[in-house]
């Protein structure tokens, strides 16, 4: 298990290229036959990736120092890979691509397995500490409140998949949905916003090889970029902002945790205000 540490905005203000990547940018999560996790300090997120040729299990670090992974903690997972199965204290779920699983605080045992080893699974989750017990959902991605927002014409008319949210799953904290751009389109949550009541974490796929995406991150007035490809994650702490262009329409999942579940909690920012 990877640890990253809180940074500050006075901070990152002063960072170069390489010190930006080390800090916020997630390569390389998802590596064939292993199952490969980060810890972030900002809010006690955990990022992880399972991608198994044979079963895996979720197994608590050092890092927790719990007797296992949900001891006190709630987890959200969504499979951008082949078929494969999540089995939670005896019982197994069937993901397909983009489905989705809430499993609570207090589930002991967790497996991750493919369908196919050939076309494995590939299992992103993400973790937040948690208070209370909410019961294990499995998210099919067609039964999830979806929203409509944007325009072709201002380059990014998009789609808004909400997974995990208060009156669909219930959970302690943690927030998940996927953002799928229309072709033709390139630009994510632009006017862009911050959160000071929870931080945010992107994971950008379905990008060709040769594709990138620009993610832009920072205060308003002080902005930064991170060249971004397939498959790789970024880290937004609540006081920045995180909002991408790129050379193509794309895919990210978005897992929030915090201190506030409303999704509509924003504080925009006008255009005229980014620098």
């Amino acid at each position: 298990m990877e640890i990253r540490y809180a940074a500050s905005p006075k901070d990152i203000k002063k960072y170069t290229t390489q010190q930006l990547r080390d800090e916020f940018l997630i390569q390389n999560l998802f590596e064939t036959g292993n199952l490969k996790s980060v810890y972030s300090h900002i809010d006690r997120i955990m990022i992880g990736g399972a991608v198994p040729v044979t079963p895996i299990a979720l197994t608590a670090g050092d890092e927790i120092r719990a007797e296992y992974f949900l001891q006190r903690r709630e987890l959200g997972i969504i499979n951008i890979g082949g078929k494969g199965t999540v089995t939670a204290d005896g019982i197994t779920y069937e993901l397909d691509y983009k489905d989705g699983l809430y499993i609570g605080m207090g589930t002991k045992e967790i497996t991750f397995a493919s369908e196919d080893q050939r076309v494995p699974a590939k299992f992103y989750f993400n973790s937040a500490p948690a208070h209370k017990t909410y019961p294990t959902v499995h998210i099919k991605p067609e039964n999830c409140v979806r929203v409509e927002l944007g325009t072709l014409e201002q380059s990014n008319h998009r789609v808004i998949t909400k997974y995990i949210l208060p009156g669909q799953v219930e959970s302690c904290q943690l927030v998940m949905g996927m953002t799928q751009l229309k072709p033709g389109s390139v630009w994510n949550t632009m006017p862009c916003h911050t959160h000071d009541r929870r931080m945010e974490v992107y994971l950008y796929f379905e990008l060709p090889e040769d594709a990138i995406v620009f993610h832009y991150m920072g205060e308003p007035a002080e902005t930064r970029h991170i060249v971004m490809r397939n498959e790789e994650i970024v880290i937004a702490p609540s006081w920045s902002v995180h909002a991408g262009s790129g050379t193509q329409n794309y895919t990210f999942i978005w897992g929030m945790v915090g201190e506030n579940q409303d999704f509509n909690d924003m504080d925009s920012v006008p255009m005229k205000d980014l620098r």
